[in-house]
């Protein structure tokens, strides 16, 4: 079977995938090959993947974990594990499939630490699945707010957030045309942001980092992923909404890919 899936196009590894989660043969199996040939990603074909801690469910209601998130959450955990906070509020903007939020909220409590997740999204359809899958998890410290960015939040937990987290769109409509193809099962939405301020693909990582300081208590932090062509813009935006202790750090790729900044 597995030869016979390598023969039709598949990679090895992948085949042995989709024979372990639909078995060696049988309607299902052949309905997964169908779709990963068509070119539908084979997160979305399986239905689930593994994202540090968590396996979560992933369709395409929301984008893809992807492994440069999995540094954004170590970094916002190593921040929270210098916070004073015993009980730690996390604000998730643009939640997605919960990746972040989850993952942040599961980690801490290893770790005895009660946080409460707020999880942010325009999308109902990405909330709901973050829905599905804090309840996979059965992390049920967590707020679901429809709204884009910071719009749908009430204004009582103004000054009162320790940790705003986000991987906001960040990728310019002429650099997404000649990405990956397979790209095009993903929600545009989630990907692709608009020009802001001579920057292509800005405008998000633009709203996340200026809003941040209303909704951040003294000493909280803001981690955000960016674009590895972004470095310069993030910083300067931090600076300017006068958040401080500034630094930018690279992904494993040796990549400019996330923002960490400190309300004074």
């Amino acid at each position: 079977m597995l030869a016979r899936l390598v023969a039709a196009g598949l990679e090895g590894r992948e085949a042995r995938w989709l024979i372990e989660e639909f078995g060696a043969s049988g309607d299902a199996l052949d309905g997964a090959i169908a779709r990963r040939l068509a070119g539908e990603p084979l997160q979305y074909v399986i239905g689930h993947w593994p994202f540090r801690g968590l396996d979560l469910d992933v369709d395409a209601r929301a984008l893809i974990p992807r492994p440069e998130t999995e540094e954004l959450v170590g970094r916002a955990i190593e921040v929270l594990a210098t916070s004073d906070s015993p009980a730690p509020v996390v604000l998730d903007l643009g939640c997605g499939t919960g990746a972040i939020g989850l993952s942040i909220l599961a980690e801490l409590a290893e770790r005895g630490v009660s946080a409460t997740l707020i999880a942010v999204d325009e999308s109902r359809d990405a909330l709901a699945l973050c829905r599905q899958n804090a309840i996979k998890h059965r992390l049920y410290a967590v707020s679901f707010v429809v709204g884009s960015w910071y719009e749908g939040l009430d204004d009582s937990l103004a000054g009162r957030v320790d940790l705003v987290v986000s991987n906001p769109p960040y990728v310019g409509e002429i650099e997404r045309a000649s990405l990956d193809p397979v790209l095009d099962y993903e929600p545009s939405g989630a990907l692709v942001a608009p020009d802001a301020e001579g920057v292509a693909g800005f405008a998000d990582l633009a709203a996340v980092i200026t809003g941040a300081p209303r909704w951040l208590t003294r000493g909280g932090s803001l981690v955000v992923e960016h674009g590895d062509g972004q470095r310069e813009a993030v910083r300067r935006a931090a600076f300017g909404a006068g958040l401080r202790d500034v630094v930018d750090y690279d992904d494993l790729a040796g990549r400019p890919r996330v923002l960490v900044a400190r309300q004074p």
